[in-house]
């Protein structure tokens, strides 16, 4: 369950993120006690607990006192966020400067993108017609 370099407590608090995001976990939803999540992965519930806490921090979890946690109203979407912030920065603009080092144009990259998530490549027309003013601009 819990491999890597990364101590456990992230790993916990990484997954639990992961379910959020994904929609396993719904916003309001009460998420396993530390007791329990120690029980059922045999770790020390100081662990598990460290996790929540740090989720807590976050705003991703609340505690009802004497009832549990539960995920934050919004947890989701500040998890999105969070991570599409992440993506541009450590994930597209590396690709982005390599292409340009390649000599990858714009268009080429576009084209691609589309042929990997299976959408349509624009047409010749479809772009032709985006170039041409509407009836209220001139033409220069």
């Amino acid at each position: 369950m819990f491999e890597g370099r990364e101590p456990i407590y992230v790993q916990i608090a990484e997954q639990i993120r992961a379910q959020v995001v994904d929609g396993t976990l719904q916003e309001e939803e009460q998420v396993m006690s530390t007791t329990l999540y120690a029980t059922t992965y045999r770790i020390n519930p100081a662990t598990a607990a460290k996790a929540f806490a740090e989720l807590v921090d976050e705003g991703v979890l609340y505690k009802r006192r004497g009832v549990g946690m539960f995920v934050a109203s919004g947890a989701r979407e500040q998890l999105r966020e969070g991570r599409r912030a992440r993506f541009f920065t450590e994930t597209l603009q590396p690709v982005l400067r390599e292409a340009a080092v390649l000599g990858i144009s714009p268009d080429e990259l576009v084209a691609r993108i589309r042929e990997g998530s299976g959408r349509p490549p624009a047409t010749e027309a479809a772009a032709h017609r985006d170039s041409r003013p509407s009836a209220g601009q001139e033409a220069r």
